[in-house]
């Protein structure tokens, strides 16, 4: 990944914070077809330098097969991201060398697949997914209120992934890179367009 060192955050706690809070990453893989890439909710455990991801997919999707027998695979992980128009810059009134850009917080994590079929890890799995997706919920769904049989096929048609991480990028582009009266125009624009969350994080990373 292109980095710019005022872009880049090599810290994990903002790393794993990206993925926890966006777990849908998009994992590329290359088999014997060329490049494949599919999007897949992960969990993401502590185990490990950089952390281990773990997913499932379908046993009907031939990249688990290409996964069985990669080196390395990767998943990208996409925070929250919008168009930056020029019209936020005082530059645009100063003397008017501006272009637009795109704000973006991205995580790129590399690791060795193993593919699992092991049913009491299946179990395990999505279970704890399903536990961690619906814990926000007033009546929270779990796996064990599916009739047994039902859930036993399910886990007969997927497949698990772990993903020890060996190596995690992480890249918040906030107009970091734009003077102060320039960013500040941006967070008002972003405010006044609904974009709050991105809003709030062109002000966390004013500093960086």
């Amino acid at each position: 990944m292109y980095q710019p060192p005022h872009f880049r955050d090599d810290t994990l706690v903002a790393q794993h914070g990206l993925i926890r809070a966006h777990p849908l990453g998009l994992l590329i893989t290359r088999g014997s077809d060329g490049l494949v890439a599919n999007p897949v909710p992960f969990l993401l455990d502590e185990s490990g330098p950089y952390g281990t991801l773990r997913a499932h997919l379908a046993r009907a999707n031939p990249q688990w097969q290409a996964l069985a027998e990669a080196d390395e695979c990767l998943v990208v992980f996409q925070g929250p991201q919008g168009y930056v128009t020029p019209d936020w810059y005082v530059s645009k009134r100063e003397h008017g060398r501006v272009v637009p850009t795109w704000n973006y917080a991205t995580v790129h994590a590399w690791g060795r697949p193993r593919v699992i079929e092991d049913v009491d890890w299946l179990r395990r799995q999505i279970a704890d997914l399903t536990a961690l997706r619906e814990a926000p919920r007033a009546t929270p769904w779990a796996v064990d209120d599916a009739p047994a049989p039902f859930v036993a096929a399910q886990l007969q048609a997927i497949v698990g992934i772990e993903i020890p991480i060996t190596r995690i990028e992480g890249k918040w582009k906030m107009s970091q890179n734009r003077p102060d009266a320039d960013r500040a125009g941006v967070i008002a624009g972003m405010r006044a367009e609904g974009e709050a969350i991105l809003a709030d994080m062109v002000t966390e990373r004013s500093g960086s």
